[in-house]
């Protein structure tokens, strides 16, 4: 039915399990299981010999070759002190996501007997310039044309608004993953939907709640055999109590209490873990999402936005019992559990799919008037409503899609900033400093421009230090910012102190940002897209990308 639209793919590439999903021929996001029929395949590597291996085998297998299997690499993307020897080779966190990334597109291949080329794939709200390109080098890696990469709460949000287009209301989406957690402030109506804020922590997660309960086991295995030993520092023992500890919990979810056996040693030990006492030593770490969660609120409030009209839950471990219970407690509502494991993939198909869609549009347009140079936005926002109406139609017609779906994949979809940018300059005192042109939880795309004046006459160039931070402040201590980048702006000799130099920041939808520097004497220019150093790229990254074409993921 629809041969005529290429297939965009969403991916939720997940700190601790993944999924793709597809729009059907009936305009609906569908899971594609993987092939022993799961809707979710553990983000779990195993490098046995020659043979790389992702999914429940390579889960399994940490229990007898811990020091072979990567989990939770999610963590580590667009760090760039990653690196995971194995047999001699070097790995980068990308080239690893890259493994799970072909993994679950293979398995959606043999099931639907359709190549997997063009994606979508989604990561957390608040992931920086270097976890944001990190990401879409791992699709790169894994052979995919990445189409966009979206914020896993947005694609929950499109998802959701998708099985009722007509209501407007505002939505939070509380989205608590096995390794990163976001909490976002949506609002949805028929023709767009609109980002407020968001925030976050990459580092808390399900697997933040699985260390307590290991710890918790540790503890009692010393209390029962009398031994002050660390037993973690025994690689099988620590695998086997994670491993241990998430089906802990994924048990106390349904139950009360679970038994759990510890073998370290030639010494065995029973515990029996109560929900009460796994919520008492998890507690703390439920307050930190109910802070980020107040502090979202609050920001929320002062644009505007005081109140919400849904509270959804997303992300594995928000199943837990004391999430919606601590949720209940304190801001007084009723959360809903919305397909928590399936969400945010099926957003990003939808995304993909609306992607598609606008491309034959487009084209649509483009065969019957002038288009230029336009993007595809701005072709679909400039063209007379008309012109648009008779595209739409004709597309419908031709792809057996209602009109109505057709027309739907015009809803505009907008984010947010997920950190704030600037540049260093020196206070009154001469104190280094970094001054933010773009604020988190600024609508993207957007545009800041700043005046600033050189330090001392005669001089020759300007260090323009590109930085990246989490406040929401204008200005900000240097130690606050992480450095993203540089750019050299050489001037005329012998120019006075004071002299103007006019910064641009561009940040656009995906969150790729561009700056311009301009001195007035005689308009000399630098112009730089922020290309971080921190992820793989240059001779590295092709040489990934060679040894993607021929792999085979098991």
């Amino acid at each position: 039915m629809t041969n005529k639209i290429k297939r965009v793919f969403g991916i939720d590439l997940g700190t601790t399990n993944s999924s793709i999903a597809y729009v059907d021929d009936y305009g609906k996001a569908v899971i594609i299981p993987n092939s022993d029929n799961q809707r979710v395949t553990p983000s779990v590597v195993f490098f046995d010999g020659d043979v790389i291996v992702v999914g429940d085998v390579a889960k399994e297998s940490s229990k007898l070759y811990p020091n072979d299997v990567v989990s939770f690499v999610k963590r580590s993307v667009g760090e760039p002190e990653f690196l995971y020897e194995y047999d001699s080779k070097i790995y980068r966190a990308e080239e690893i996501s890259s493994f799970i990334l072909k993994k679950v597109a293979q398995d959606a291949e043999q099931n639907l007997g359709e190549k997997v080329t063009d994606v979508v794939i989604t990561c957390p709200a608040y992931f920086g310039i270097n976890e944001r390109e990190a990401t879409r080098r791992a699709g790169e890696i894994a052979g995919f044309n990445v189409r966009q990469v979206i914020n896993e709460p947005t694609a929950a949000a499109i998802a959701y608004c998708a099985e009722d287009p007509l209501t407007k209301r505002s939505v939070l989406v509380y989205d608590l993953g096995g390794g990163t957690f976001d909490v976002t402030m949506i609002s949805i109506d028929s023709e767009a939907i609109e980002v407020i804020c968001t925030g976050g922590d990459h580092n808390l997660g399900g697997k933040d709640w699985d260390d307590r309960v290991v710890a918790y086991l540790v503890e009692e295995f010393q209390r029962q055999t009398g031994t002050t030993e660390d037993i973690l520092e025994d690689p099988d023992t620590c695998q086997d109590l994670l491993i241990s500890a998430e089906k802990a919990k994924k048990i106390l979810t349904q139950r009360e209490r679970t038994p759990i056996s510890i073998t370290h040693g030639g010494q065995r030990v029973k515990v029996e873990l109560q929900r009460e006492k796994f919520e008492e030593i998890t507690r703390d770490l439920v307050e930190r999402t109910i802070a980020f969660t107040r502090e979202m609120l609050n920001e929320a409030a002062r644009k505007g936005h005081d109140s919400f009209d849904d509270f959804i839950l997303v992300g594995g471990s928000s199943r837990m019992p004391q999430i919606a219970a601590r949720i209940q407690e304190e801001f007084g509502v009723t959360p809903k559990v919305y397909d928590p494991d399936g969400v945010v993939a099926k957003g990003a198909a939808i995304y993909g799919w609306k992607l598609a869609l606008n491309d034959g549009l487009v084209q649509k347009i483009a065969e019957n008037h002038d288009v230029g140079e336009q993007s595809n936005e701005e072709v679909l926002e400039l063209s007379p409503e008309m012109i648009v109406k008779e595209a739409a139609n004709e597309l419908a017609r031709e792809t057996g899609y209602t009109l109505p779906a057709v027309e739907s994949s015009l809803i505009k979809v907008r984010d947010v900033a997920s950190k704030s940018f600037g540049v260093v300059v020196r206070d009154h005192g001469e104190e280094e400093m970094v001054y933010n042109l773009i604020l988190r939880n600024t609508p993207v795309p957007t545009e800041a421009a700043k005046t600033f004046y050189t330090a001392v006459a005669n001089q020759e160039t300007v260090l323009i230090r590109i930085m990246e931070n989490e406040t929401g402040e204008e200005t900000v201590p240097l130690s606050y910012g992480m450095e993203i980048g540089t750019a050299v702006l050489h001037l005329p000799t012998g120019l006075p102190a004071d002299l103007p130099i006019d910064i641009t920041f561009k940040l656009n939808k995906e969150g790729r940002l561009s700056i311009t520097a301009v001195e007035s004497s005689q308009a000399r220019k630098v112009a730089v897209v922020v290309e971080t150093n921190a992820v793989i790229n240059g001779e590295e990254l092709e040489q990934a990308k060679a040894r993607s074409q021929s792999l085979v993921i098991h």
